[in-house]
């Protein structure tokens, strides 16, 4: 389905409702700069570390199509897991998990309520940005702590610039991207305001750092387009 969403006055903060999850698959595709491209490379270098039955989170899934496209490129058997708390979004990723053929165990639950099982592959698409700053240093923590030696983390996030200049730029570019995409200046003043205080972004410095202090060895981007970004983190 096509997103619609935002063409009608909002009156509430941003919220994965039924509403977003019946167009969420087409709002990513035509909200995040280059998404399949970052979802590609996503699963590419998280196959690199993977092998037989290991264990796999996607932490806010979604829909579940990066879990989804992992399976169907990998060659081997994964232990599938997408945590995500809005029912919703989890209606639709087993409506196509079945439809692929895909078997996921999907989680209705709170990030932080989870006890994670030790796992290799720790994925986090655009999710880490919704969660309170303190939270989201914690949430990292137990990442790192659910991983395996040599366990990775791949994460993206919307990041902002350390720069006022520079930011204005980037902000003014992603909007002209969104107009291309078929949004109207109405839709995107009106997702910018449902979103505000919902979405934190961090730098890519402060990303990096959080990730360092949570105990990684190695934190990388991997892709990045204005301001958005992919990072890997390794866990040695």
């Amino acid at each position: 389905m096509t997103d619609k969403v935002f063409e009608k006055a909002i009156n509430k903060q941003f919220e994965f409702d039924e509403e977003v999850a019946s167009v969420f698959d087409d709002m990513l595709n035509r909200s995040v700069p280059f998404y399949k491209e970052m979802q590609r490379l996503t699963i590419n270098f998280g196959l690199k570390f993977l092998n037989e039955n290991d264990k796999v989170y996607d932490l806010g899934c979604s829909t579940a199509s990066t879990l989804i496209e992992l399976a169907k490129h990998s060659s081997f058997p994964l232990q599938l897991i997408g945590i995500d708390n809005s029912e919703a979004m989890l209606a639709r990723a087993q409506k196509k998990a079945n439809a692929f053929g895909v078997e996921i165990e999907l989680i209705n639950e709170d990030l932080h309520n989870i006890s994670y099982e030790e796992a290799k592959l720790i994925i986090s698409n655009y999710t880490l940005q919704f969660i309170r700053p303190l939270q989201r240093e914690k949430l990292v923590k137990k990442i790192y702590n659910s991983l395996q030696k040599d366990g990775v983390f791949i994460f993206s996030e919307k990041v902002i610039s350390q720069d006022k200049i520079l930011g204005k730029q980037s902000i003014d570019e992603y909007y002209e991207f969104k107009k291309t995409q078929g949004y109207s200046e109405f839709e995107i003043a009106q997702k910018r305001e449902a979103l505000e205080n919902v979405l934190i972004p961090y730098t890519e410095e402060e990303n990096k750092k959080m990730i360092l202090e949570a105990g990684f060895s190695h934190c990388e981007t991997i892709f990045k387009w204005v301001n958005f970004a992919t990072f890997i983190a390794i866990k040695k």
